[in-house]
């Protein structure tokens, strides 16, 4: 089943908005940063703001839905997709590209005593040692070994691939902000029935807290999904699609299902739903059309670019 891409030939970007509230109550919980705690700040108006989850995390957010961790394996509509996989000398899994921290540059595929995918990497970007990096080529190597980095981003900080060079900003970016908001604090007490005045600092005795929360009328996720880097990959109209249809899935299932940010921050989508800030003649397909389409697209790219039957790279680590 197709979907209708074509108000965004041409648009640099694709600007989208979600404003949410809280699936019950009034009050959320923020993410909260070390020597921080919850980052708030003051808005262009002097209004007071805060920065409810951080553009790192939710670019985790939107690839753990993407991912099925009993079957460890992608969701259903992006089976066939390429990615790296890490297993134990059993075969045991343990991480992947989808949700290794950094990627295809995590520690456990380049690091290890099996060097398969960094000698592969050494040896198609070896050109690129000296001068400028070819964008166009980085893409296309990184499409057959791990296709999510093009949409994700990647920095493949090593000194022996192109002197640390190599790197795509991310394609599709997010985060989550409150507008007006204050403060509500409250607190609680750990109890030790056994011995209320024990040795607090062993873990014993009551213990009282601090718990600060906050509301807020207007609470919005941003997305921001790059089309012209995308389209500078030159890839061919058939990986853009297939691109741009993979980054509006993780969009629509992080709304769908991931805003459950943290025990006390569950968030759903009011009921004017998303917003197309730019280009505004753009229809946001709806997480259905884009389960059903996305198979049929993976399937075309498989075929144009000649990608083997089994597309899981496996690095064994040890």
């Amino acid at each position: 089943m197709p979907i209708k891409l074509d108000a965004l030939a041409t648009a640099p970007r694709l600007l989208l908005e979600a404003h949410l509230q809280p699936v019950q109550g009034t009050r959320f919980q923020p993410t909260g940063f070390p020597n921080l705690g919850a980052a708030t700040y003051d808005g262009p108006n002097g209004e007071r703001m805060l920065l409810v989850e951080s553009a790192q995390s939710m670019a985790n957010r939107l690839e753990t839905v993407c991912w099925d961790r009993p079957a460890d394996n992608w969701v259903a509509p992006l089976k066939g997709l390429p990615l790296v996989k890490v297993v134990d000398k059993k075969g045991k899994p343990l991480t992947n590209t989808v949700l290794e921290a950094h990627r295809i540059n995590s520690p456990y595929i380049l690091e290890g005593k099996d060097k398969s995918v960094f000698q592969t990497l050494k040896s198609e970007l070896a050109d690129m040692d000296e001068g400028p990096v070819d964008i166009k080529k980085l893409a296309a190597v990184l499409l057959k070994m791990d296709a999510n980095a093009l949409i994700h981003g990647v920095f493949l900080a090593k000194s022996d691939l192109a002197g640390g060079r190599l790197r795509l900003p991310r394609a599709l970016s997010s985060f989550i902000e409150a507008e007006e908001i204050k403060e509500a604090q409250s607190g609680g007490v750990k109890n030790d029935r056994v011995n209320p005045s024990g040795d607090t600092a062993k873990g014993f005795g009551n213990v009282p807290f601090a718990r600060s929360e906050f509301t807020s009328a207007k609470i919005v996720a941003y997305f921001n999904l790059d089309l012209a880097q995308i389209r500078a990959f030159s890839l061919g109209q058939a990986v853009a699609d297939l691109l741009i249809a993979l980054a509006l899935f993780k969009i629509q299932a992080l709304l769908a299902s991931g805003l459950r940010l943290r025990t006390a921050c569950d968030l759903e989508v009011k009921v004017d739903g998303v917003l197309i800030k730019r280009p505004a003649d753009f229809v946001l397909p709806t997480l259905t059309e884009l389960e059903k389409a996305l198979p049929g697209l993976i399937a075309t790219v498989a075929k144009e670019q000649k990608w083997p039957d089994d597309r899981v790279t496996r690095i064994n680590w040890s």
